[in-house]
C-alpha cells in the first residue's frame, strides 16, 4: 500500500462513544481535551444515556468538534458514525471509560512521522479498577498478522491508524460487539506494517459492567466466528493455513481467559485443556489460566486474589 505522506502537522481524530457511563466520562474527556498535541478534533458519540452522561458532555461541547446523544445498536455503530464524520489523518476511538496518559498522541504522531510505511501504532496500556487504581501493566510486543490471526490481542485503547488504511480496510462490523476492535486490526493488517511501540499511552478501566465481565463468554464466541471467518478471506485464508491449529487453539484460550475474568472457572478450565488438546504450546503460554481456574475450584481463589494485590502494590510503588 503506497501511503501519502503526513501534514507538517497532521489532524488527529479521536472519537468516543459513550452510552450510560456517567461515572467514568469526564475523565475521559479531559484525557483528550488536554492532550498537548495542537491540532486535534474530537468527537462524542453518545447512545442517549439517561445517567447524567449529556450534562457532562454538554460541560465540553464548546471544545468539541462534533457530538450526538441518539439511539444506536451499539459501539460499533457508535464509532462508525464518528469515523465517518472524522476528517483526521490519524484516526483512534477511546471509550468513555478510558483514558489517555499526558503526551500520548504527540509521542503516537511522531512514530507515524518516523515511520512512513506504518498503518497502524499500538502502544502499552494500564489496567485500572473502577476508582481509578492500577491493578496491572499491559506490556506488547511486536505482532505480525500471523500473530493477529492467533489472537494476541492488543490493548485498543493504546491504538492509533491512518485513514488510508481504513479506508481501504473498510469500517468496524456492526455484527461484532466484544472483538469488533481484533477484527478491524485484521483487516488494517493486510495494508501494510503494524508498529508496537514501548511506550504506555492510555488506561483501560476494568469494573464490574465492563463487557470483559458482564458478557464474558460472548468474547470466545467471537473469536472462533473471526477464526472461521478469516479462513474464507482473500490475503488472510492462506495465513491461517500455515498456523491454523495455533489459532483455533488460542480461539479456545481467549474464551479460557474472558470466562476467567467473568468468574466462570470450570468452564474456563474446559476451554483451555481444548486448547491444550489442539495446540499444547498455545495452551502452555497461559498457565496462569490453568492455575487460576484450579484455585477457584478448590476453594482457594483468595490466593489468586493475594496475588493480584501483590502486583498491584508492587505497581503503586513504582
Amino acid at each position: 500500500m503506497n501511503l501519502p505522506p503526513l501534514s507538517k502537522t497532521p489532524l488527529v481524530s479521536i472519537i468516543t462513544p459513550s452510552y450510560n457511563q456517567a461515572a467514568y466520562l469526564e475523565q475521559t474527556l479531559t484525557s483528550v481535551l488536554e492532550q498537548d498535541y495542537p491540532r486535534l478534533e474530537y468527537l462524542v458519540i453518545d447512545g442517549a444515556s439517561t445517567d447524567g452522561s449529556v450534562d457532562i458532555i454538554k460541560k465540553y461541547a464548546d471544545k468539541l468538534a462534533f457530538w450526538v446523544s441518539e439511539k444506536d445498536s451499539g459501539q460499533s455503530e457508535a464509532i462508525n458514525k464518528g469515523l465517518a464524520r472524522a476528517k483526521g489523518d490519524i484516526l483512534a476511538w477511546l471509550n468513555s471509560d478510558d483514558y489517555y496518559l499526558p503526551g500520548a498522541i504527540a509521542a503516537v504522531i511522531k512514530v507515524f512521522e518516523e515511520n512512513p510505511d506504518v498503518v497502524l501504532v499500538y502502544g502499552n496500556m494500564l489496567a485500572v479498577d473502577a476508582k481509578g487504581e492500577t491493578i496491572n501493566l499491559l506490556k506488547y510486543n511486536q505482532l505480525n498478522l500471523a500473530d493477529l490471526l492467533c489472537f494476541q490481542i492488543i490493548g485498543q485503547p493504546a491504538v492509533f491508524f491512518r485513514r488510508e488504511s481504513l479506508k481501504k480496510a473498510g469500517g468496524l462490523d456492526a455484527t461484532y460487539h466484544f472483538l469488533l476492535d481484533h477484527h478491524l486490526w485484521l483487516r488494517i493488517a493486510l495494508q501494510g506494517h503494524i508498529l508496537h511501540v514501548d511506550k504506555t499511552w492510555a488506561a483501560a478501566r476494568y469494573h464490574a459492567k465492563a463487557k470483559n465481565r458482564a458478557k464474558a463468554a460472548e468474547f470466545g464466541r467471537e473469536a472462533f466466528r473471526i477464526f472461521d471467518w478469516a479462513k474464507s478471506q482473500p490475503g488472510l485464508a492462506e495465513a491461517v493455513s500455515g498456523v491454523e491449529r495455533r489459532a483455533r487453539a488460542s480461539a479456545h484460550r481467549v474464551d479460557a481467559r474472558y470466562l476467567l475474568d467473568g468468574d466462570q472457572p470450570w468452564l474456563a478450565l474446559k476451554a483451555w485443556v481444548h486448547a491444550l488438546f489442539i495446540h499444547p504450546p498455545t495452551a502452555l503460554t497461559r498457565l496462569n489460566i490453568l492455575v487460576s481456574a484450579l484455585l477457584h475450584l478448590s476453594g482457594l481463589g483468595k490466593l489468586r486474589e493475594i496475588v493480584l494485590q501483590r502486583r498491584q502494590a508492587r505497581l503503586k510503588q513504582r
